[in-house]
C-alpha cells in the first residue's frame, strides 16, 4: 500500500487479501450487490457512513433517506472533496459514478431525482459502506 497525496494506492491482489469477495466485486470491479439485499440499507442509527475499503468518512445519517431503490440513499456528501463523479456508459446507460476520492473504489451512482436541499440521490451499495455510530 502506498499514500500518495492523501490517496490510498494498493494493487488489486493486495484489495483481494482486504476485501471479502463481494466486496472486492462491487468496489474494485464496479459490480452492483442486489437491491433490499445490504444491511446499511436498514440501518437508522445516527452516525457517519464511510469507504469501506479505505475508511473515509463519506456521508452522514442526517442526508440518508428512503428513496425505495433498495440501496442506501443519501441527498448530500460530508464534503465534495471525499467522491469524485465520472460518467459511467457501461450497459448502455448515461449515468454518474459514485467514486471514494481517497482509493478510487466504486461506491454507486448519483442521481438527479433526489429530495431538497441538493435534489440528488446518491444511490450507494451497502456492501461498499462501513458505518461509525454516534456516540
Amino acid at each position: 500500500m502506498r499514500l500518495v497525496q492523501n490517496r490510498i494506492e494498493k494493487s488489486e491482489k493486495e484489495w483481494k487479501k482486504v476485501l471479502t469477495p463481494e466486496q472486492y466485486h462491487v468496489l474494485r470491479q464496479k459490480g452492483t450487490e442486489r437491491p433490499f439485499s445490504g444491511k446499511l440499507y436498514y440501518n437508522k442509527e445516527k452516525g457517519l457512513y464511510t469507504c469501506a475499503a479505505c475508511g473515509q468518512e463519506l456521508f452522514s445519517s442526517n442526508t440518508k433517506f428512503e428513496s425505495g431503490s433498495g440501496w442506501p440513499s443519501f441527498y448530500d456528501v460530508i464534503s465534495s472533496d471525499r467522491v469524485r463523479l465520472q460518467e459511467d456508459t457501461s450497459y448502455s446507460m448515461n449515468r454518474i459514478e459514485v467514486v471514494c476520492s481517497s482509493c478510487g473504489s466504486h461506491l454507486g451512482h448519483v442521481f438527479e431525482d433526489g429530495p431538497a436541499p441538493t435534489g440528488k440521490r446518491y444511490c450507494i451499495n451497502s456492501v461498499s459502506l462501513g458505518f461509525k455510530k454516534e456516540e
